[in-house]
């Protein structure tokens, strides 16, 4: 089969033929419908040699959708031909955090070599994927494979990220979100259907500010060095609510803690470089703000973000490729120049 493989840090990925595999005991094979790229496998792809953690050569895609082509031994809670999403952050299944399926935040799957697919386990970028567990797997029904597929990532990041701050975005607050591009313009999607606040996008181009307002941003700021004053012109002296940076570089860190409130959560989702950070202390941001880091989300809420879709909440924007030239999508996605997410569907 074919399937898009990270060979060495640093270096494109290539299209390469490869066995297709056999499900063990307790897996599921799928045979994939649509795959997605994200800025994730751009990070994992430009990682030192040195400090590179996972065994090469490696099918990327951590975003996976497809059908059931066959199960291993002792699975009995799904069958042939069913089409299904893949949940990705798997984990142990029995740790306190899995138990609540918060398999993301799995506090054994370090010590046990548990990774995701994509990210440090054969992904689902090809032809057909191995899954390690039924209870990985959610039915998505008569959804669209290629809209769907980011979900399991574009949206359920973004979700699980915005949860914890439903309870402060009342109406009269304000929430901003840096960074309109694959993971953003969900999230502002996401909080115009489960919120009444005010949604102030940040971004670098007048374009991707034009296609947060389209996909529900009420005001859109261009994110340079004036923008902390910008949107303090539109909060006032309350500042924003909560805070989603969607970028996770330096500059976005400060500006999200220069322009939220007190009381006011600040949300770091982008990866950007790893190593930018947010000063916290009791005068380094107004009293009483959160900051939080979190990592992708839970089973039950990739269930919750289908949910949202099959209810015509989402309107995902996709660029569509083919396995032949799916390096091409990685190429847009490291030239940034993606509106939306990219999705490879095998031929």
């Amino acid at each position: 089969m074919k399937a898009v493989q990270m060979i060495k840090p640093g270096a494109e990925p290539e299209l390469r033929e490869v066995s297709k595999p056999a499900p063990g005991p307790g897996q599921v094979l799928l045979k994939v419908t649509a795959a997605g790229a994200c800025h994730s496998d751009d990070f994992v792809l430009n990682m030192p040699a040195e400090n590179f953690p996972y065994p090469l050569p490696m099918t990327l895609g951590h975003e996976g959708v497809g059908v059931v082509a066959e199960v291993g031994q002792g699975v009995s809670s799904v069958t042939e031909g069913t089409a299904v999403a893949v949940y990705g952050p798997w984990g142990c299944g029995v740790c306190h955090f899995c138990a609540r399926g918060l398999e993301n935040y799995c506090s054994r799957a370090i010590e046990l070599g548990i990774t995701p697919p994509g990210l440090g386990t054969d992904g689902a970028m090809a032809e057909y994927l191995i899954v390690d567990d039924a209870r990985h797997l959610v039915p998505i029904g008569d959804l669209d494979p290629v809209t769907t597929v980011p979900l399991t990532d574009a949206g359920l990041t973004p979700y699980h990220a915005i949860k914890p701050s439903l309870s402060k975005l009342v109406g009269g607050t304000t929430a901003v979100v840096i960074g309109s591009g694959g993971l953003g313009h969900v999230a502002i999607q996401m909080l115009r259907h489960l919120t009444p606040s005010r949604i102030i996008a940040l971004d670098v181009t007048e374009e991707k500010l034009a296609f947060a307002k389209e996909v529900g941003a009420h005001e859109a700021v261009l994110s340079d060095a004036d923008a902390i004053a910008n949107v303090r012109k539109i909060t006032g002296s309350d500042g924003a609510t909560a805070v989603f940076d969607f970028v996770g570089y330096q500059p976005t860190i400060d500006t999200a803690m220069g322009v939220v409130g007190a009381m006011g959560d600040v949300t770091i989702v982008g990866l950007g470089d790893g190593v930018a950070t947010a000063k916290v202390g009791i005068f380094a941001q107004p009293y009483e703000v959160s900051v939080r880091a979190p990592y992708w989300g839970a089973r039950d809420e990739l269930m919750e973000v289908l949910d949202l879709a099959r209810d015509g909440v989402l309107d995902v924007a996709v660029e569509r490729f083919t396995l032949a030239n799916a390096l091409d999508a990685y190429r847009k996605l490291a030239a940034n120049d993606l509106r939306g997410r990219a999705v490879v569907v095998p031929e």
